[in-house]
């Protein structure tokens, strides 16, 4: 399966927000350059906690904020929204390419993000100094995505120079 074979799918920034969930965006991205677009960005995830575009820009702000271990804990919950939207098991390890292929191409888009958020979560593991469990995600990344798409290989090799 080929995760680059999405055309014509709605890609999660598309999706409609309301109004006041976009203000707080909006804010926040303005506040962003003070360090003040937390108290937004919380807001917009209690009004919108399924809402991908807010868990991007919470992930987002943690992650260049260096709170590897909040950015971490967004991942989670992406991992879990996109899970339930997909029908597919939340726990990576019981993931496989059975379950993908069950999402289809009309949810490949979802499925990228989903499991690009799961190369988030490697990549956080890997910074926190949890080497055995980022390798072991960029693993299963790697048997899920056979030609790479999403350069789990790239960082694996990366992984693997660290002791």
């Amino acid at each position: 399966m080929d995760l680059m074979d999405f055309e014509g799918e709605k890609l999660y920034f598309e999706e409609t927000l309301s109004p006041v969930v976009e203000d707080l965006l909006q804010q926040a991205g303005e506040m962003y350059g003070e360090g003040e677009a937390e108290p937004a960005l919380t807001e917009a995830l209690r009004l919108a906690p399924e809402s991908l575009n807010v868990l991007v820009a919470m992930y987002r702000y943690y992650y260049y904020q260096h709170r590897l271990e909040d950015a971490l804990n967004i991942a989670g919950i992406a991992l879990s929204v996109t899970a339930h939207r997909l029908d597919i098991p939340l726990d990576w390890k019981q993931l496989s390419l059975a379950h993908i292929s069950q999402a289809g191409p009309a949810a490949m888009a979802l499925v990228r993000f989903h499991l690009l958020s799961l190369k988030a979560e490697a990549y956080l593991q890997l910074r926190l100094g949890r080497q055995a469990e980022g390798r072991a995600i960029l693993e299963k990344l790697l048997e899920l995505d056979s030609h790479n798409r999403l350069g789990a290989k790239q960082l694996l090799d990366v992984a693997e120079t660290v002791v």
